[in-house]
């Protein structure tokens, strides 16, 4: 199979991997009120979150 290249609006930063990931209710609450609280996705709060992370290594 070739890899095509996907058609959409150009980016400095490619989404290139993925994660499906499970959040028990506490998890997804906090995600959620994030993401309300600041307008943006949940899964730019997560980005977030994982970029705080950075600071624990």
């Amino acid at each position: 199979m070739k890899n095509r290249k996907k058609m959409g609006r150009p980016t400095d930063n490619p989404k290139v991997d993925s994660l499906n990931v499970r959040l028990d209710k506490e998890s997804s609450e906090i995600l959620k009120k994030y993401a309300e609280k600041y307008n943006i996705t949940r899964t730019e709060s997560a980005r977030i979150g994982i970029k705080k992370l950075k600071e624990d290594l």
